[in-house]
């Protein structure tokens, strides 16, 4: 039985390592959910400044598109 040890610890650290992997997952599909896209990872002032502008653009273009 000496030889099974291992699977003492191996066991918990499998369960915490699929925990991680289902609240990760839970967390990409909610936010995806939410906002019709994934998240954008390593989102900075600049992206968040393109973001915005590409908004107004759009918005705009589809103002005139329709007048």
């Amino acid at each position: 039985m000496a030889g099974w040890r291992w699977l003492e610890a191996a066991l918990p650290l499998g369960i915490i390592a699929g925990m991680l992997c289902v609240m990760g997952n839970a967390q990409y599909y909610i936010h995806k959910a939410a906002h019709g896209r994934p998240k954008h990872i390593g989102n900075d002032m600049w992206d968040v400044a393109m973001e915005r502008r590409d908004k107004k653009l759009v918005e705009n273009l589809s103002a005139t598109s329709h007048s």
